[in-house]
């Protein structure tokens, strides 16, 4: 359980001026805040059908049997769109911040200043989810931007709810599941909502190809077989980074963050770090909180460890962050994204995934799209995987028809308009030999690490064939957006309205000459032929038993270098906080000739022949192919821009000497988040420390952090500031906190900056092991409580354990009457921040703790999520809509969020804004009258009422039963309940 602060009826009263204050600023930096869109309360007796919610792939022939109406779904989303004139002030926004001679150049939002420009109002938020809760459903979390709604319910009440049916579906030999038409949402808010997501498990796919089936045993620079592979060293070498790294530009206070679905082992990390000889620095592991837990997944933990492995290598001062998925299926990839980019964690977003467009539905695409434009505002570079398929990125799905697979497609996220897209290219089988100009001549049996002595000209990636089949760069048309503003001005861009993909590339052949990453996934690992590989890594880049290599290549490598080579750009021109979408510096750069010449490398020939014009059209025979997605047509190599390679690739020390600068740049600073234990046991005391360094100077930063724990409030987490002290030229603070429940729990650091430094994020994550025993039982019981009416009482409850049992037990309670005590505040001993409480049973013995009831209203009245501080450190909740038995599986519980600010707020922090500058002293007295009439208001719907207030009722006389219900934290079928009397006097 989170640390919790007391707060007095003084306190809230400062606190509301203080927000007040903070109100003015919102809005004098960013516009008026959202207006209301929801008029009508919703009514599911009149539906809309949302068009375009259909899955692709759940169509009839694939459908093998319907969805237990009792399955259990966590972490469903109602995404919600932009009203027009908001897309039309982001869309201006977003140019203003990319053009050097606007006032906002390079001035990023934070996620809370997003939500108030482009979220939805709260009370639209309010009422999406009383609707949702009136299905039966509870609410999960309400993301920072306001712009989507998490929550759970099971599979039946998804398809009374939504007017559908969950079914599950056979592709390709996995069972998958989905709805099977199109979803129906109350005709009230239908026009508010983007997408109704994670109601399917279909994942994208990861965009890397192992060098299996062939078996590799080389040696780097090899006289027994002339094979080389590339190390990080090599690549630093052919594109000239290591320039910028010794000059000090090696990524030192940028922030790249890798996103996933699957967990990873830390030693894959070390073992590469240690055969590459970098230092070790192991990147910080932060599970998406309520996607279940940590869970290896073969073929997208080996994607994960090399992502890891090759951006930290690219720049190893870089901080490394890798946020992932859990073990409910039902989220993916694109969801770490969303949690990345909402608590803008990272300033450099890689991913090396992609699903093809044609499997996307339209409402899917628009729902993401609001994630990627909202990372480019906030100044963070996204950079996708372009894909490994070429020209038809469909295929291999079989749940596509023949044509379908072989029709010309492109990968998104990489088709984004908000995406910088890597392509793939490889070097010529001519140069892809040992003792050559461009390698080191192989020196015995030992292997050469480094090898490669100087740039290796490069091809586009094309190694189809009719054996393996497709195995070549991902690029071409989209046919979802349009072309941006920026992709113009170089020859080769095709008039074609479209957005087009990719914008760059760089290597990517797994045999020309493939890569070297180190990875637990034994599914990545060379079993087809003896000797058979048993690990990766652990003599060097070999096995030491087999002596074999892990060996891959695909676009997967070129995406997360870029990123690397990007943190070392950003220290090089000053970039402290970023710098959002790079491509219209990319094309800007590459439309002057002379640049183009002197720092990209145009490719103009491809395959591992290098043949002139050949790009990524099929080239692996009719099995793969169709005259529509190529042959020797489509799409092919040119001067300047293609549709397989972009611009090409480039020589990093070139690039970085005619990047524009930033102009007056921040000092950069990193914030660091260390645990004093890693494993604690639940509820005790943990201590994190926070520390922001400057990257240069000895001054130390100052102000405070920003904490999140666990997602913060609306994923039953918290949030809360804590000040920083100086500490030589570093600020340092600490937090306490403890936790009660088991797996993975996070806390978040937020440095906002000021004139003087950059800000940046930071965190950690520490991992509760499971205290179940998993077997016997436990017995409740609770005392009879009398209170008087507007006074306090408490309940002394004994958990009795039998057969063994030891664990946490999660409490949580109904009453006779919910309605008539919708007021009454009440408050375990040890309280989640979804309101339930937790206990823990460590013996054979009874194990008591206390529920107080507090029938003062006020006492738990006093902000819009029913949570209220009083004195003595007790934290309130009010009993609200109490969620049903059912639902207490998890510590989450309903979060509507702070009450939308007055709208005398905006008026008067417009008006400050605008006339405080000015000479006119009647329209400052003006502005200061409306602040004061502003902040009045403010206090009043800060709840600054007492007791007996017309607004706030306590609750009424009477005797109620309660029903107190107990489960175990990790084993669902370990329950008890037991009842006991309220009387309130």
């Amino acid at each position: 359980m989170t640390k919790m602060f007391a707060v007095s009826k003084q306190s809230r009263f400062r606190l509301c001026g203080l927000l007040a204050v903070g109100a003015l600023a919102t809005s004098a930096f960013g516009a008026q805040a959202p207006a209301p869109r929801i008029q009508a309360e919703p009514n599911s007796a009149q539906m809309s059908l949302l068009k375009g919610s259909l899955h692709p792939f759940a169509q009839a022939q694939y459908q093998v049997g319907r969805m237990p109406t009792d399955t259990q779904l966590h972490g469903i989303s109602i995404v919600f769109n932009r009203t027009p004139a908001q897309q039309a002030d982001l869309k201006q926004l977003l140019a203003d911040q990319q053009n050097p001679s606007s006032p906002l150049y390079h001035h990023w939002l934070t996620p809370q200043q997003f939500a108030a420009r482009f979220g939805m109002a709260q009370s639209d938020i309010d009422k999406v989810q009383l609707w949702l809760q009136q299905q039966g459903f509870s609410i999960d979390s309400v993301s920072k931007s306001r712009n989507l709604i998490r929550f759970s319910g099971t599979s039946g009440q998804v398809e009374q709810a939504f007017q559908t049916q969950m079914n599950y579906y056979n592709l390709g030999g996995q069972k998958l599941f989905a709805a099977s038409t199109a979803l129906s949402l109350p005709v009230a808010f239908a026009a508010t909502v983007a997408n109704v997501g994670n109601l399917s498990n279909f994942r994208p796919r990861a965009q890397y190809v192992p060098i299996n089936p062939r078996n590799v045993r080389a040696q780097f620079t090899s006289a027994q077989s002339g094979n080389v592979f590339f190390a990080p060293g090599d690549i630093k070498t052919a594109y000239n980074v290591n320039p910028l790294i010794n000059a000090g530009n090696d990524g030192t206070g940028q922030t790249i963050t890798i996103v996933g679905q699957s967990a990873v082992a830390i030693t894959d990390i070390t073992n590469f770090q240690n055969a590459a000889g970098l230092p070790n620095k192991a990147p910080t592991l932060l599970l998406m909180p309520g996607t279940g837990g940590s869970l290896a997944v073969a073929g997208d933990q080996g994607e994960s460890d090399l992502d890891l492995e090759w951006s930290g290598a690219m720049a190893p001062g870089a901080k490394v962050y890798f946020v992932y998925t859990g073990s409910s299926q039902n989220y993916n990839v694109f969801d770490s994204i969303q949690y990345a980019v909402d608590n803008k964690i990272g300033n450099i977003i890689s991913i090396s995934y992609g699903a093809c467009e044609t499997g996307i539905s339209s409402s899917t695409a628009t729902a993401l799209e609001n994630v990627m434009s909202q990372g480019a505002a906030q100044g963070q570079s996204i950079i996708s995987a372009s894909g490994d398929q070429g020209s038809t990125s469909c295929s291999g799905i079989t749940s596509y028809t023949i044509a379908q697979q072989q029709a010309l497609s492109v990968n998104y996220p990489a088709s984004s308009q908000y995406v910088t897209a890597v392509g793939g290219t490889e070097i010529t089988s001519a140069n892809d030999v040992s003792g050559n100009q461009y390698f080191t001549a192989a020196n015995g049996t030992t292997d050469a690490n480094p090898s490669v002595l100087k740039y290796i000209p490069e091809v586009a990636w094309n190694d189809d064939s009719s054996q393996y089949g497709l195995s070549s760069t991902g690029g071409g048309v989209s046919t979802l957006f349009p072309k941006p503003s920026w992709q113009t001005g170089v020859p080769g861009i095709p008039a074609d309205s479209h957005r087009d993909v990719p914008d760059i590339s760089f290597y990517s052949s797994p045999n020309n000459p493939g890569y070297l990453y180190c990875t637990g996934d034994k599914s990545d690992w060379s079993t087809s032929s003896s000797p058979v590989q048993t690990a990766s890594c652990n003599s060097g880049f070999r096995d030491s038993s087999s002596q074999l290599l892990t060996v891959a290549g695909g676009t997967s490598f070129a995406a997360p270098i870029f990123a690397g080579i990007l943190a070392d750009i950003n220290v090089s021109a000053g970039y402290t906080e970023g710098q959002g979408l790079v491509n219209p510096a990319l094309y800007t750069l590459a439309a002057n000739s002379a640049k183009y010449s002197a720092a990209f490398h145009d490719i103009t020939a491809g395959g591992p022949s290098g043949t002139a014009g050949v790009g990524n059209q099929c080239l692996a025979g009719s099995t793969y192919c169709s005259s529509s997605s190529g042959g020797t047509t489509k799409y092919a190599t040119t001067a300047g821009y293609d549709l397989a390679t972009g611009l090409g690739s480039f020589d990093v020390a070139a690039i970085a000497t005619i990047w524009p600068p930033m102009v007056a740049p921040k000092i950069g600073t990193s914030t660091t988040v260390a645990a004093s234990n890693v494993a604690p046991t639940i509820n005790t005391n943990d201590t994190f420390t926070i520390t922001v360094t400057p990257v240069s100077g000895a001054t130390a930063p100052t102000g405070s952090v920003t904490l999140i724990i666990d997602g913060g409030p609306s994923l039953g987490g918290s949030t809360t500031t804590a000040t920083l002290t100086a500490s030589g030229s570093s600020a340092v603070a600490t937090y306490t906190t403890q936790f009660a429940s088991t797996g993975a729990h996070s806390v978040i650091a937020q440095y906002g900056g000021n004139t003087l430094f950059a800000s940046s994020t930071g965190g950690a994550s520490v991992n509760i092991g499971s205290s179940s025993s998993g077997i016997g039982t436990f017995t409740l019981a609770g005392t009879n409580v009398s209170v008087t009416r507007g006074s306090q009482g408490s309940s002394t409850i004994t958990v009795t354990p039998a057969g063994g049992y030891t664990g946490t037990v999660y409490l949580d309670f109904t009453t006779s009457n919910n309605s008539a005590l919708t007021n009454l505040c009440y408050a375990f001993t040890n309280t989640l921040s979804s309101g339930q409480g937790s206990v823990s049973v460590t013996g054979a013995s009874p194990t008591t703790t206390n529920l107080l009831f507090d029938t003062n209203a006020a006492d738990c009245s006093s902000s819009s999520t029913g949570v209220g501080a009083q004195p003595g450190g007790r934290t309130f909740h009010r009993l609200g809509n109490l969620r049903s038995v059912a639902q207490n599986t998890r510590p989450s519980g309903p979060s509507r969020g702070p009450k939308p600010v007055p709208a005398g707020f905006a008026l008067a922090g417009l008006l400050m804004a605008g006339f405080l500058g000015r000479r006119s002293r009647k329209l400052r007295a003006l502005a200061m009258v409306l602040l004061l009439g502003s902040i009045g208001l403010g206090i009043s719907a800060c709840g600054g009422g007492v007791s007996g207030s017309s607004s706030i009722s306590n609750p009424p006389t009477g005797t109620y039963t309660i029903t107190l219900i107990g489960q175990d934290s990790t084993t669902a079928s370990i329950a008890g309940s037991t009842t006991f009397t309220l009387t309130i006097q």
